[in-house]
């Protein structure tokens, strides 16, 4: 019965696991049958500040009793507000456009390097780099820039200028008198939770600089303290052109922003959205900002990802034949599995045992957990992961 309406109804883009989730508190989910599991995977990193959180849910319905939506004809103050604070909290001299997922901030950081690579109106740059095993959306074009060829199946043709690095070193010898830009995640979260290495990426940072070709980062995922830091290009110590948001900024209400130091590339009429940056997800989004600003500037996050990491390398360092590496930064952790048969097994025993976790790549098991864990979840999902391993 459960998966009655989405046979009949639902396009089955997804293989879906036979769930169905209708409560929660913190970093814990109730299904429909009443069973309590540990929460891991935090809606794929949007469920920043847990679920239920009182906070973020007073925020929503005091907006939702005023205003939800107006358009961006007009002045929405929350916006501004919000815009105000990831500027600030970011420590870059940026301006943002706000959209409704990390797909289309991706599509407007592509809009922003064309028109940013155009001389009197005529496409002079307009080739982008990525890295191969990236993951950038599911819009034709931020397809087209994840660099996953089996990822682009059915659905040419593409639009064209995207040029696909094996690895970070690889990207200055493709750059040509045509390349405006290059776009990467720091800590690539779909291609198997892996981190770019920090020296590479600033050097990177500084070739690109002395050539005017923009720095594009994709922190969709990595963004708003997923790492440890308010962005992961912080923990980097880089000054990107453009990043973009979604995720976790609105801790479940879609949202997603494209912030740029490029701050007069658009003229009005050249990008809009009709719901970005309405009344309803800025003001969850200020909430979210507010909440795990303070977490951070208390030191309890801090606290946290340590207390998070040492469980995780407990955890994994008890099965080694299993395990082979330990990968990523913060609340964004993976695990390398011996195969992708253990991996789906993990995931399948662990749900059974009453915990949520991830597959990132061919074979990492991934763990986005909310910030706002607490030990006791942490030692609780640890714990149940103990026993998903012994009914393997």
């Amino acid at each position: 019965m459960l998966n009655k309406n989405f046979d009949n109804y639902v396009l089955p883009t997804y293989g879906r696991q036979n769930v169905s989730f209708t409560e929660g508190k913190n970093a814990i989910l109730m299904d429909s049958e009443g069973n309590e599991y540990i929460d891991f995977a935090a809606g794929i990193a949007v469920c920043s500040v847990g679920h239920g959180n009182e906070r973020l849910t007073k925020a929503i319905c005091d907006q939702v009793s005023k205003v939800i939506h107006v358009s961006n004809l007009y002045y929405i103050e929350p916006q501004g507000e919000c815009a105000k604070k990831i500027v600030e909290m970011s420590g870059y001299d940026m301006k943002c456009f706000f959209g409704n997922s990390g797909a289309e901030a991706n599509e407007g950081a592509i809009k922003i390097a064309r028109k940013y690579g155009e001389v009197d109106g005529t496409p002079k740059r307009y080739k982008i780099i990525t890295l191969e095993h990236s993951f950038h959306g599911r819009t034709i074009t931020a397809l087209k820039a994840t660099g996953q060829e089996s990822m682009h199946n059915y659905f040419g043709p593409f639009p064209d200028g995207f040029v696909y690095a094996k690895n970070i070193d690889e990207i200055e010898s493709l750059i040509d008198d045509h390349t405006v830009a290059v776009m990467i995640e720091l800590v690539q979260g779909e291609g198997g939770v892996q981190p770019l290495d920090r020296a590479k990426v600033q050097a990177l940072a500084a070739m690109l600089k002395s050539r005017d070709i923009l720095l594009m980062v994709d922190e969709v995922q990595t963004g708003i303290y997923r790492t440890g830091e308010f962005l992961a290009s912080n923990l980097y110590g880089i000054e990107p052109d453009v990043i973009t948001l979604a995720k976790g900024l609105g801790g479940g209400v879609p949202i997603g922003v494209v912030m740029t130091s490029k701050k007069n590339i658009f003229a009005p009429g050249d990008h809009g959205s009709t719901f970005g940056g309405n009344y309803l997800s800025t003001a969850a989004a200020n909430e979210v900002l507010n909440i795990l600003d303070e977490l951070k500037q208390s030191g309890e996050l801090d606290h946290i990802l340590i207390y998070f990491e040492e469980a995780l390398n407990t955890f994994a360092a008890k099965h080694p034949a299993v395990f082979l590496e330990h990968v990523g930064f913060g609340m964004m952790r993976g695990l390398r599995v011996v195969d992708a048969d253990t991996l789906a097994k993990i995931i399948n025993a662990g749900r059974e045992a009453g915990v949520l976790v991830l597959k990132a790549g061919r074979n990492t098991l991934r763990f986005l957990p909310p910030l706002t864990i607490t030990k006791d979840e942490i030692n609780q999902g640890f714990s149940r992961l103990e026993n998903a391993m012994k009914r393997l």
